[in-house]
C-alpha cells in the first residue's frame, strides 16, 4: 500500500505540469479538470493539448491521443486473469489500467497482492492526478496570460520529458524517435496542424524491421547419435 501511494504522489506532481500546459494551450480550468477526471491517461491528455496548442483540429487531437492510449489494451489483456473483475467493476478496472497500475500489479509475488496493488495504485494516482491537475490549471489561470511567464513552452517541454525515458531504453527506440521527428518536420510546412503528429506514428513500423528476431536452434540431424556421458563420445 505504501509503494502504491508513493506512486500516486509522484504522478501527482506531473499532474501540475499538465494543468499548467492545458491552460497554456487555451483550455479552461473546467475543461482541463474534466479531461483528467474522465480520460485519466497522462500521455494521451498531453497529446490532445499539444495538438490543440498547435492549432490542430479536435479530430487530429483525439486521433493522436487514441494512438498513445492503445497500449492500455495490451495491459488489459495481461490484467484480466489477474484482477478477475465482472460487471461495473470491470469498467472501473478498465479506466484504471494505466502504466503505473499495471507495473505495480504484475510486480507482486502472488495474485492477491497484485490485485491489492492495482486498486491502491489506481486510487492513489487518480486522486493525486486530479487534485494536481486542478491546482496547476487554477494557478496558471490566476497568473493571467501564460506566454508572459513562458508557460506556453510547457507542452513541448512535457513531451520531451515523456520522450527522454524511451530514448534511454535502446537503439531501436532512438531510431523510432528520430524517424518520427523527421516525418513531423517534413510535414509541418505542408499539412494542417495535428497531421504531422499522426503521420509520425508510422515510424513505429521500424520496430517490425529492426527488432532482432531469435534464431531457432538447429535440430540434430536425423539418425545422429546423441552424446552420452561416459561413453567416450564428444559433442
Amino acid at each position: 500500500m505504501r509503494d502504491s501511494l508513493s506512486v500516486g504522489l509522484a504522478v501527482g506532481a506531473y499532474g501540475v505540469a499538465f494543468g499548467v500546459a492545458s491552460v497554456a494551450a487555451g483550455l479552461t480550468v473546467a475543461q482541463t479538470a474534466l479531461m483528467s477526471l474522465l480520460a485519466f491517461t497522462g500521455g494521451s491528455q498531453f497529446a490532445v493539448i499539444g495538438v490543440v496548442a498547435g492549432g490542430g483540429s479536435m479530430l487530429a487531437a483525439v486521433g493522436g491521443a487514441w494512438l498513445l492510449g492503445a497500449r492500455n489494451t495490451v495491459y488489459a489483456m495481461r490484467l484480466v486473469p489477474l484482477l478477475q473483475v465482472r460487471g461495473a467493476r470491470r469498467l472501473l478496472a478498465a479506466m484504471g489500467t494505466i502504466d503505473e497500475t499495471t507495473a505495480m500489479a504484475v510486480a507482486q509475488p502472488d495474485p492477491r497482492e497484485g490485485r491489492r496493488a492495482f486498486w491502491w495504485t489506481f486510487g492513489g494516482v487518480w486522486v493525486m492526478w486530479n487534485i494536481a491537475t486542478l491546482a496547476g490549471a487554477a494557478g496558471a489561470t490566476a497568473l493571467g496570460d501564460p506566454a508572459r511567464f513562458g508557460l506556453d513552452a510547457v507542452v513541448p517541454a512535457a513531451f520531451l520529458a515523456l520522450l527522454a525515458g524511451a530514448l534511454r531504453s535502446g537503439a531501436l527506440q532512438r531510431w523510432i524517435a528520430l524517424t518520427g521527428g523527421a516525418i513531423a518536420i517534413l510535414l509541418v510546412p505542408i499539412t494542417p496542424a495535428g497531421v504531422p503528429v499522426l503521420a509520425s506514428s508510422a515510424a513505429l513500423l521500424l520496430a517490425l524491421v529492426l527488432r532482432p528476431h531469435p534464431h531457432p536452434h538447429p535440430h540434430p540431424a536425423s539418425g545422429a547419435r546423441s552424446p552420452v556421458p561416459g561413453d567416450g563420445t564428444t559433442a
